[in-house]
């Protein structure tokens, strides 16, 4: 046993000292596979070949949803109340929200808004329209350009959770951009197994950079988690104002 050692060691010495001076390549570190799909690029904001396009001249892709009837389970679905002229929606004041009729989960968002010019009002008084991910997580629509209200209520937060990094906000009447990268939560049965995240550029400034979300969105009261569907609609808030919106497109990232 001794001597069958012995001759062995010397082989094994030389192996490692030839793996130990082999330098690792470019190629080791290579992954080709797999190969990622060519899309064509849309020049500005206007939507890339794989886009789902949500809003055009028509509400094809739209229903009406009131505040009494916002529930997931078992919607009471209407007409869209809002105007629609040449591509612009503009919230129609006690019309109520409106509600895609596609439901999405992981998602590439982007959506053009703009801020009615007004002459009272101050903080969430101001051009407050919200964008309900999964018709749960508000990305709050406000005019914060120079009306001061609480910072996780302001344009670009995530309401009364996430504070944006910057105020990357244009004047009322100029057309704003968000581009939103969300990734949805996953259940097992009731239990939360992975929270979402949501990365917002505001006009091309990151405002949210990969925040978790810490649960539905509450007026009053702290956010929590309910389960529900792996995926559902997108809804966009009457909240009284005239608030636009224009060239709204999704890529499904699920």
């Amino acid at each position: 046993m001794t001597k069958r050692v012995i001759l062995l060691f010397p082989i094994l010495l030389t192996g490692w000292m030839a793996c130990a001076q082999e330098p690792m390549k470019p190629k080791d570190t290579e992954a080709w596979e797999p190969v990622p799909p060519k899309v064509k690029p849309g020049i500005f904001a206007s939507p890339p070949s794989d886009a789902i396009v949500l809003l055009g001249n028509d509400w094809s892709e739209w229903n009406g949803l009131k505040d009494s009837e916002y529930n997931w389970n078992e919607p009471k679905l209407i007409e869209p109340g809002w105007d629609l002229v040449e591509g612009v929606a503009t919230v129609k004041p006690g019309a109520g929200h409106i509600i895609s009729k596609k439901g999405f989960g992981s998602m590439q968002l982007h959506i053009e808004w703009r801020a009615p010019l007004m002459t009272v009002g101050e903080g969430q008084d101001r051009g407050n329209s919200g964008i309900f991910l999964m018709q749960n997580y508000e990305v709050q629509v406000l005019d914060s350009y120079s009306s001061t209200t609480y910072s996780n209520g302001q344009a670009g937060s995530i309401y009364k959770q996430s504070i944006p990094l910057v105020n990357a906000s244009r004047p009322p009447l100029e057309w704003q951009s968000y581009d939103i990268i969300f990734t949805a939560p996953v259940f097992a049965g009731e239990t939360l197994v992975s929270p979402a995240y949501v990365t917002v550029l505001h006009n091309g400034v990151l405002i949210q950079n990969n925040v978790e979300i810490k649960g539905f969105t509450r007026f009053i009261g702290n956010p929590e988690y309910r389960a529900h569907p792996v995926k559902l609609p997108i809804v966009l808030q009457d909240h009284g104002n005239m608030v636009s919106f224009r060239n709204i497109w999704v890529r499904e990232l699920d």
